[in-house]
Formats: structure tokens, sequence, C-alpha cells
């Protein structure tokens, strides 16, 4: 087996690369909630290529660290494939948070996803390597991937858990450095051997140039840190899609009247009296209300909602859709179906009626 020595510095630095990518993609996706869905699918996809491309320039960092006794060089298919596979891997573990109830069993799967890209993109990566062989048993491989199923879990627990400023800092520690912790107890039970000098099968990236490829990644990674960082800093308690305070009732109706609407953000639920809000829109499991201020999250679903506010006003008009008819400013008749539309509302300003709901809505509004 070949003898190698560490570069220390370069350690540190790919543990550092590790965390700054691990905040970068965990702020990303704070208050995806309350954005339009196209916003969350753009920034759940920055959100992946931060944490996948944060595991794969940690892992070869800490291969550019490693001093080997042979020159060794990288082919480039796998070196590509294993980034290719984090960040795949790392947006489906953020589209099972993001898309969907968040129960635990989903927690845990989402957790599993992300440990797996580590682990796998390790191993992908480290076959790569060209000059000597990589020696490894199934009990290394079963150690790493449990650790990285464990670790990738309780990031994912604590992020998600409560989503406030405390957890993100957290989860981005645990994170950070479960992915140094699964590189080098992987490499703990990995060896290395001499090779006869095979001809490479294909392209393949020196030390020099694989350098210059992390140090560009490592670049991009730390100007995201910092732009995340800034805006994580200088953001106020509450979202700017969210009232900072909830909006008062109408000018004749009291706050009081009805239930009250929950609304959430940063692990904290608001209550909105029902006359703030003119519309309410299923979004899965949950709901968005559109009030003057803006939409904010509710964690009820479109029929609890329908049959907690039904005595407040709310009508059902669509299989998606409450409208509290109250605020209704016009309704628009369009051939078998209807449009209600809506004054101030920056959102939605007009909502579908579907067919069959047509009579039923135009006796509530007196029509």
């Amino acid at each position: 087996m070949l003898v190698y020595v560490y570069d220390y510095r370069l350690i540190a630095a790919s543990v550092v690369i590790s965390m700054m990518a691990a905040f970068t993609g965990l702020a990303l996706t704070r208050g995806l909630s309350a954005v339009s869905e196209g916003v969350r699918h753009l920034r759940i996809a920055m959100a992946a290529i931060a944490l996948g491309g944060g595991i794969w320039t940690m892992h070869f960092v800490a291969m550019l660290a490693m001093r080997f006794e042979v020159a060794v060089y990288y082919e480039a298919l796998p070196t590509v494939a294993s980034v290719l596979i984090a960040i795949l891997l790392a947006g489906l573990a953020l589209i099972l948070m993001h898309f969907g109830r968040r129960t635990g069993p989903r927690m845990a799967l989402s957790g599993a996803v992300l440990g797996l890209g580590i682990v796998i993109m390790h191993y992908t990566g480290l076959s790569a390597i060209e000059g000597c062989r990589p020696v490894y048993g199934l009990a290394g491989v079963a150690v790493a991937g449990g650790l990285a199923v464990l670790l990738g879990g309780l990031a994912i627990r604590v992020a998600y858990g409560r989503r406030t400023s405390a957890n993100i800092l957290a989860a981005t520690a645990i994170f950070g450095l479960s992915v140094a912790i699964v590189h080098f107890t992987a490499m703990y039970w990995t060896g290395f051997a001499r090779t006869a000098g095979d001809v490479l099968a294909g392209p393949a990236i020196d030390n020099a140039h694989l350098a210059l490829l992390v140090l560009v990644t490592a670049f991009v990674i730390s100007g995201a840190f910092l732009m995340s960082g800034a805006s994580f800093l200088s953001a106020s308690p509450f979202p700017a899609e969210a009232p900072a305070e909830p909006p008062p009732a109408p000018p004749n109706e009291p706050a009081t009247a009805g239930p009250r609407l929950p609304y959430e953000r940063e692990g904290v639920t608001y209550f909105l009296p029902p006359g703030a809000v003119s519309a309410i829109r299923a979004e899965g499991h949950y709901t968005i209300a559109y009030t003057d201020e803006g939409r904010v999250f509710c964690p009820w679903s479109i029929s609890e909602a329908e049959r907690r506010l039904c005595a407040s006003g709310f009508f059902r008009v669509h299989r998606s859709y409450l409208v509290n008819t109250g605020r209704v400013a016009a309704f628009e008749r369009r051939k078998d179906s209807g449009l209600c539309r809506f004054e101030g509302l920056a959102d939605l300003d007009r909502v579908p009626v579907s067919r069959a709901r047509v009579p039923a809505l135009r006796e509530r509004l007196g029509l």
C-alpha cells in the first residue's frame, strides 16, 4: 500500500468550504413558503447547486491535500459525474422538504437522501483517481454510509424542525461538519495500491488543473456565501412577503368575528381576523391566504379552511379557492363559469369560479 501525508492547511480549507456551502444552501431555502412557485423552484435549484457543489469541492480539496509517492490523475467522466450526483440528490432532498407536508418520515427520508448524496459522491469521485488504486471493503462503506444518513437526517431535522435563524446556523454546523466527517471516515477505511501504469481509458485531469477547477468552484461558493450572509444578517424578523403585523380588520367588522386564521413565519404562528383575508388558495396540503398587505402561508388545508370559515362569509368557488364574499369587488360571467375580481391585491386580482358553483355564489352576492 502507498504511504501518503496530508497538507493540513488544505484540510482546514475543505472544512471551511463545506460550512460556507451548507450555510448558503440552507439560507436560500428560508421563507420559500411565502414566494411564488416559480421563485421557489429557482431558489431550490440554487440551494441544490450550493449544497452539492460544496460536497464535491470539500471532497476534492481534501484529495488535493493528500501527498502521494506517485503522480495521480483524475478521470474526467467520474469526476464530473460525482458533482452531478451530489447536486441531484441535494435537490431531491430539498424538494421533499418544500413540496408536500413536512412529516417525521418525510424529514427522515430527506435526510437519508442528503446523506447518501455525500457518500455516493465520495466513492464516485474516489473511483476517478488514476496512478494508484483505491482499496476499500464493505465495512468501511457501511460505516461511512451509516454516518452520512444519520448526520444528514440530523441536519434536516434541525433545519426544518423550526425555521429560525438559530436552527439554520445549527444545521449549517451539523451538515458542514458531516461532509468532512463522512469523507475522512471513508478515507480511514481506504488504502491505495500501486498500479502498473495502465493507460488511461479517457480524458484525465492532473492535480494542477483539478486545483484550478476547485479554486473557481470555491470562489463561486464564497461569493454566494457572502451574499447569503448579507441577506441573512439584514433580514428582519418578518418576511417581505408577510405583513410585519397582522393586517387590521375592515372598519365595520370586529377583529374577533369568527375564528382567526393562523399563518406561519420562522417557526412562529400568528393570527389574522377573517375580514382581513380576501381569498385563500390551496397549496398541496396547506394554503396561501391573500391580504391587502401580501400573501401568507397558512397550515390549514383548503377543506379545513372552508369548514372553519364558512360562517365568516367565505365560500368555496373552486376546488382550489375560497373567497371572502364580503371583499369581492366584481363578478364576471364567463359562459358557464365565472371570475371573482378583487381590488388592492398585488398578488391576486381574480379568482376562477367553477361552473357548478356559479349559481350559489351569485345568490351569496345578491345577484
